[in-house]
């Protein structure tokens, strides 16, 4: 049955316990942002300047004011946190967040802001003006590789004894993922509470001359709220986009920054040249405070460099700013916690900006730099323990192992969200390398089957304002040069754009009402490459891709044809879009 477009009535909510307290803290003498006297021995000891060697890979609230919504079904999912077993309480906290959700294209508008001011209104209204300029920050921007480097430096500071705030960005199954505390996804209790509190003081202030905040704006605040009220000693946050007019750029005097490897995405909002985007992500920087980047290419890192040198950032040793990528020895054999080669560039970043945060909070004396070299023991659990979904990640299905006659997995998702044209190649690389190594190295679950019989599949869907004739030949070629053919590729629509959210959730819309236009016209590039790359990729383009009109009958026939053919490994790489790999990690963690 098909449900109606409008949300169902909800029930009168429960009685809501008291939000949170706020312990009002001495606000400590402010510390001069200019760099301290170089004491920086033990930096460039832990980040030698010569290249690595060649690693393999290792795989009393008020009532809620309730708002009057319809939820559209193609913008439902971006605030989709999977809520299934919640309390409808937590449900209804979704649906104040969806209605947060403005329907337009993105490209509609550049980066000028969109009334970025109005950040400044927001932080007076919830109160937060003093408690964020006591958050100790660690803010880092970038195209690829920001979401690993916070998740590496959050886990090094973890790792030596600091309370911890995590905010990165998007989620994959619940929006809770983006605040953890200490490392865990925040509570659903303290989730909903600070929600009630900031949603009710907003709903209260705002109107017509100052709207309530976009969505992410609200989930940018609600984060400074948590980590203020949660009293952490640090807080990592990643930038959403851009950088200079982005929600988490209201905090003016961080620890250290930082900007990973920049590359073309957003176009539509950040502009269409290195220069444009750098110029975008440069806009973290701050004057005096410390900042860290890794190699980029060479009109990129001119704009860095210019703008770190006006802001007074540059004044110690200029190779101090630019760091290299991690040399493996320095791990004394532990791999990192996050797979992949590029793993590496984010690991020697996050290295360089947790060193940078205990120097100037003055607790560099809880660390011990080895004498030979290698990092000390608190930073090398942080990046061996370092988790992070829908990145270099592998997934067996287990519905289809506990099937199968044999201990092995015919069934394995290799899950990257790589969207861009340089991360996509990372990924490729990465996928090559890892089923190469499952095919040499019988094992457990890096190794999940054994033999030559194994079947390479690719499942992807990307957004409309991506171009797939840019994203898929970079993934073939790559493949390609691997010596990886693919066997069958499958298109499908992102699930999340279906789901509503909690148990109000409307049902996928019947087959006629499927628009699959966007799939069959990327099932057309992959032929129309397949033709064109026959005698380099080996693989005929007569049958060998599939669209699917939802992405539950996919994986139920990746299931079914893993079971009849139990003696070849089905290996699904799983990219394009994070939204689906989310979807993907929903359906068979269920």
């Amino acid at each position: 049955m098909r449900a109606s477009g409008g949300a169902s009535p909800r029930p009168a909510p429960p009685k809501r316990s008291a939000p949170p307290t706020t312990t009002k803290l001495p606000v400590p003498a402010s510390s001069s942002l200019a760099m301290p006297a170089p004491r920086l021995a033990h930096l460039r000891r832990l980040l030698s300047l010569h290249s690595p060697p060649p690693h393999p890979l290792a795989p009393s609230p008020a009532r809620p004011l309730r708002p009057s919504f319809h939820l559209p079904r193609a913008m439902a999912g971006a605030a989709q946190a999977g809520a299934a077993t919640g309390s409808a309480e937590y449900e209804e906290v979704l649906g104040c967040l969806a209605s947060l959700i403005k329907q337009k294209v993105r490209a509609d508008t550049g980066n000028r802001g969109n009334q970025w001011e109005l950040m400044a209104k927001y932080l007076q209204i919830l109160e937060l003006e003093e408690p964020i300029t006591r958050l100790k920050v660690v803010h880092v921007a970038g195209t690829k590789g920001k979401g690993s480097t916070c998740t590496f430096a959050e886990s090094i500071l973890r790792s030596c004894g600091f309370r911890t705030g995590l905010f990165t960005s998007p989620h994959l199954i619940d929006v809770r993922e983006r605040f953890r505390l200490d490392g865990l996804d925040i509570s659903e209790e303290k989730f909903i509470r600070y929600f009630w509190w900031c949603w009710n003081k907003l709903k209260v202030k705002t109107g017509d001359d100052i709207p309530m905040p976009a969505y992410f704006r609200f989930l940018a605040l609600l984060a400074f709220k948590i980590f203020s009220d949660e009293q952490v000693d640090v807080a990592v946050l990643e930038v959403g986009l851009g950088g200079k007019y982005d929600a988490t750029n209201v905090v003016k005097a961080p620890v250290v920054c930082g900007i990973s490897s920049l590359g073309y995405d957003h176009m539509e909002i950040l502009g269409n040249s290195l220069v444009e985007i750098a110029g975008e992500k440069a806009g973290i920087l701050k004057k005096g405070v410390p900042a860290y980047t890794v190699p980029q290419p060479e009109e990129a890192m001119s704009v860095l460099k210019q703008r770190a040198s006006e802001l007074g950032v540059c004044h110690i040793p200029c190779y101090t700013f630019f760091v290299p990528p991690l040399d493996p020895r320095q791990l004394e054999d532990q791999p990192l916690g996050l797979h992949g080669e590029h793993q590496y560039m984010n690991a020697g970043l996050a290295v360089a900006l947790a060193n940078t945060w205990l120097e100037r909070q003055g607790h560099l004396d809880r660390i011990h730099v080895k004498d030979h070299g290698t990092l000390p023991d608190q930073f090398i659990k942080g990046l061996s323990i370092a988790c992070l979904q829908g990145r270099a990640q592998i997934v067996p299905d287990l519905q289809v192992s506990s099937e199968c006659k044999d201990a092995s997995y015919p069934l394995v998702f290799y899950l990257d969200g790589a969207h861009s044209p340089e991360s996509m190649e990372i990924c490729a690389k990465w996928f090559s390398h890892v089923t190469k190594k499952d095919a040499a190295q019988p094992g457990p679950l890096e190794q999940p089957r054994s033999g030559i019989n194994s079947k390479k599949i690719l499942l992807f869907n990307c957004m409309s304002v991506r171009d797939p004739q840019i994203l898929l030949p970079r993934l073939l070629d790559t493949c390609a040069q691997k010596g990886l053919r693919f066997d069958q590729a499958l298109f499908v629509p992102n699930q999340s754009q279906y789901n509503k959210l909690g148990s109000h959730a409307s049902p996928p819309p019947g087959r006629e009402q499927i628009d699959l236009s966007w799939q069959l016209s990327l099932q057309t590039v992959w032929e129309d490459l397949l033709r064109g790359k026959k005698g380099l990729n080996g693989t005929s383009s007569s049958g060998a891709s599939l669209v699917f009109e939802s992405l539950p009958s996919a994986i139920k026939w990746l299931r079914e044809t893993s079971q009849q053919n139990q003696s070849t490994s089905c290996q699904v790489l799983v990219t394009g879009s994070l939204h689906l790999i989310g979807d993907v990690l929903r359906l068979i963690k269920t």
